[in-house]
């Protein structure tokens, strides 16, 4: 495992991207998210990955919202870029534009809507692991990609040398702990499921790319710290008082819940693009409650 695997654990905010009402994408409040999340502890940024929404930016600016945030970070935390296609050929292109940019890794997610099969999954990460020098978390989330990824099928890309991790978003805790047990150390197991996470990291996991992480980014790395630590009490009691909110979160697609709750923060404005819509009416006060009850607002 490489010495970056090691630094790129705890708290990874799958960042949004924030838009004005008229859906251009909000630089100004990207500057002030990302340095909030710097100052809150979080431990590394996912730039456009699933809740950046990269299928409704441009290519150009899918590019200048990676570079945004690494310019912002200035170095000061990983950051991620997020590089997923349904097309091999296009996410070695975005790959490779995320290593010219100076991204630390990229996140590259199974391709969707195509269903491969296991083989096809193998060739696909394994072709753009050898198109770039960049090192690659993988990513598994078969509810909403319609294709699952095998444990055995990572088992084989772990031989693979710049891969060095993969986002596990299956939610699935027995899974996890043999898809753990199995690699046995060869690269690194994140959660992707904000409401079993601490649990994943009991069992071996070394962190957790969150969406969650976007309103609590102190509260989650506190408790991705202590679950890493050992302290499962305390992760567990940090749990508990955010788990309402990991269940809300997801009342409609990933990013329209947990944008609307930035914007009830007053963090970001409301905007975001086709097809996906604002929040629907009868989600906006359970989600604000939920947010009274950690003490975010």
């Amino acid at each position: 495992m490489t010495q970056l695997a090691h630094t790129i654990q705890g708290s990874i905010v799958a960042l949004v991207t924030p838009m004005h009402k008229d859906g251009k994408v909000d630089w100004k409040n990207l500057k002030k998210l990302v340095e909030w999340h710097v100052q809150q502890g979080t431990n590394a940024i996912v730039a456009v990955g699933t809740t950046g929404e990269p299928s409704t930016l441009t290519m150009e600016e899918h590019a200048q919202v990676i570079k945004e945030i690494i310019q912002i970070v200035d170095g000061r935390i990983p950051v991620i870029a997020g590089t997923g296609a349904n097309s091999t050929h296009e996410a070695i292109e975005l790959t490779k534009e995320a290593q010219e940019l100076g991204a630390d890794a990229v996140l590259t997610v199974t391709p969707y809507y195509n269903k491969p099969t296991q083989e096809g999954l193998y060739q696909h990460f394994k072709a753009i692991a050898e198109a770039s020098k960049l090192p690659i978390i993988l990513y598994n989330v078969p509810s909403r990609t319609g294709v699952d990824m095998k444990n055995e099928t990572v088992f084989r890309l772990a031989d693979v040398a710049n891969i060095i991790a993969i986002k596990d978003a299956t939610g699935d805790l027995t899974r996890g702990k043999a898809l753990i047990d199995g690699l046995n150390g060869k690269i690194s197991v994140l959660s992707g499921d904000d409401g079993t996470a601490a649990e994943l990291i009991g069992l071996g996991a070394k962190g957790n790319i969150s969406v969650t992480a976007n309103v609590a980014p102190q509260l989650m790395s506190q408790m991705c710290e202590a679950a890493l630590a050992g302290n499962h009490t305390v992760a567990s009691q940090i749990n508990q008082k955010i788990a309402n909110l990991n269940n809300i979160l997801f009342c409609e697609s990933n990013p329209i819940p947990v944008k609307w709750a930035l914007h009830e923060m007053e963090m970001i404005e409301e905007g975001i693009r086709l097809p996906l819509t604002p929040l629907a009416e009868e989600f906006r006060t359970p989600i604000r409650e939920a947010l009274k009850e950690t003490g975010i607002i």
